[in-house]
């Protein structure tokens, strides 16, 4: 089911016209749906690609911003992380979004490790947290 985008010539509106088959636009009167006009000019619009955690995953592994990261600096390893854990789309455990907001600040790993001693211990709903080895 196309959603097809084109431009109106007479009030140069946007105007999205969805055909229920690729077929309809051969037999479709398009019309603006603001003015009514019907001289329209196709757009090349966006497309969506749905992938898989599998090809998300793999394109984070070849992203070249990654390739400036700095395991030394808490800083560049929390963007990294914050990165990472929007591309799997998971629910983090409250204590890994505070060891990332510890991070951001400059807080170093040890630093983190003895403000945090339960850090990596798991939760009550038997998901696993990060460790500070994990971080």
């Amino acid at each position: 089911m196309p959603i097809y985008e084109y431009r109106c010539q007479k009030c140069r509106r946007r105007v999205s016209i969805f055909l229920r088959s690729y077929s309809d636009l051969e037999t479709v009167e398009l019309k603006c749906s603001y003015c009514g006009h019907d001289d329209l000019r196709r757009l090349v619009s966006r497309v969506s690609v749905i992938k898989s955690e599998e090809a998300r995953l793999d394109s984070m592994a070849d992203d070249p911003s990654l390739a400036d990261v700095d395991e030394n600096d808490p800083r560049s390893v929390a963007r990294w992380m914050k990165k990472m854990s929007s591309e799997v789309g998971e629910e983090m455990p409250v204590e890994f979004n505070e060891a990332i907001d510890r991070m951001e600040s400059g807080q170093s790993m040890e630093e983190i490790e003895k403000a945090m001693p339960d850090l990596g211990m798991g939760d009550p709903s038997g998901g696993a947290s990060p460790s500070a080895d994990d971080l």
